[in-house]
């Protein structure tokens, strides 16, 4: 049963500063989250527009590391650092995402191992109709640091 997050989005995922692009995380669960974002003129991805298609693996990427976040916060750790490996069949039906839209964006996980790896299902909605789907795989070490320095134990 997914339960209401009472976070700000900021203590569950690790991007700083304008490089988190969600607004806010609503509700999850054991293997899932739900998040919101508004599309602004003034976002990162923002070209005068809107914000293009593409940028919506991102926003299911972030969806994914609120998710992780969470359940650390949860185990009352802080969240850690994690990676999007690739993904398989994103697939957007809008190439733009126009200012003053609200996209939900919904992740959902398939399998995680012991050594890290784990796959999302993930789905954008715009007022409640589905915009895009993919299914992402992500890596979240043990030790981020060690990991980027390639001495991983």
């Amino acid at each position: 049963m997914r339960v209401a997050i009472d976070l700000p989005i900021t203590d569950i995922v690790p991007h700083a500063g304008s490089m988190c692009l969600l607004d806010r995380a609503l509700e999850a669960d054991a293997e899932s989250l739900l998040a919101e974002v508004t599309i602004r003129d003034t976002g990162l991805f923002h070209d005068g527009s809107g914000v293009g298609g593409w940028v919506g693996i991102e926003y299911m990427a972030q969806a994914v590391a609120a998710w992780g976040g969470w359940q650390s916060r949860l185990r009352g750790e802080a969240p850690k650092l994690g990676f999007l490996l690739g993904s398989r069949r994103y697939l957007c039906s809008r190439p733009i995402f126009h200012s003053g839209e609200t996209l939900r964006v919904e992740v959902h996980r398939q399998f995680a191992a012991d050594n890290g790896l784990g796959q999302f299902d993930c789905r954008i909605e715009i007022a409640g109709v589905e915009v895009a789907t993919a299914a992402l795989t992500v890596f979240e070490p043990e030790d981020a640091q060690q990991f980027l320095k390639g001495s991983m134990t």
